[in-house]
């Protein structure tokens, strides 16, 4: 493989891990993002303070800002999954255990594609969170996933590249089932799994810049993000 392409699963360390066969819509949407060669550039970074992380421009900016968010979901699921919530059903289980794997696939796979351009590995604060409660797990689930959702949407029209733009599709077309998953757990057989808090009128899901999601997602980061060199059109 030549330095900085990935062209199979495998060159990506064999990190996109199989979902759990218990659910049907999980099991495959963890697998496809692999399939696209990625042909990374960009400057090195000084890593030297560990806690300000500047994100970088253009494509890999984009790239290392999708890497944070992804960073701070399978550190959240890893936790969850780690010591569940009292009262936690086998179904609960089974779908919290599936997200996992998926968001720490989604993680290797940016780190592993993004190679010396990458960010370092963030710290997290998840103090808010009541680990052993299922309203505060499930709650923090769906803000994260509804988060993820609405941040690649709104970096899609930030990215040049067209392999770029495939693979973030294939990703936030993952993150939106998570979020159906999550809202399906906290309220079952209704309408809220595509509730009108986050699809307009159109069908449309919502998007967020940038600087909107970080200033969210930051509350539970213990780096100090810089994404000031981000494109912002």
């Amino acid at each position: 493989m030549e330095k900085g392409i990935i062209t199979k699963p495998d060159d990506a360390l064999n990190i996109i891990q199989k979902p759990a066969t218990r659910l049907q819509f999980l099991r495959f949407s963890g697998l496809a993002m692999a399939s696209t060669a990625l042909v990374m550039a960009g400057c090195k970074k000084d890593n030297n303070d560990p806690d300000m992380v500047n994100l970088g421009s253009g494509d890999i900016g984009i790239l290392n800002y999708a890497y944070a968010l992804e960073q701070l979901e399978a550190a959240f699921y890893t936790q969850v999954v780690s010591s569940y919530y009292s009262g936690i059903s086998s179904d609960e289980m089974a779908v919290l255990a599936d997200i996992q794997k998926h968001e720490v696939g989604h993680r290797d796979f940016f780190k592993a594609a993004i190679g010396t351009s990458a960010i370092i590995d963030l710290t997290f604060d998840f103090s808010s969170v009541d680990f052993s409660s299922r309203a505060s797990v499930l709650g923090t689930a769906k803000a994260f996933e509804d988060l993820g959702v609405s941040a690649y949407n709104g970096a899609g029209k930030l990215i040049v590249s067209g392999d770029y733009l495939l693979i973030a599709g294939k990703i936030v077309s993952v993150e939106a089932r998570h979020a159906a998953a999550i809202r399906d757990l906290l309220n079952p057989n209704s309408a809220d799994f595509a509730g009108d808090d986050v699809v307009d009128g159109s069908g449309l899901d919502g998007a967020k810049a940038p600087s909107a999601v970080l200033a969210i997602a930051g509350t539970y980061i213990k780096n100090s993000i810089d994404a000031s060199n981000l494109p912002t059109s």
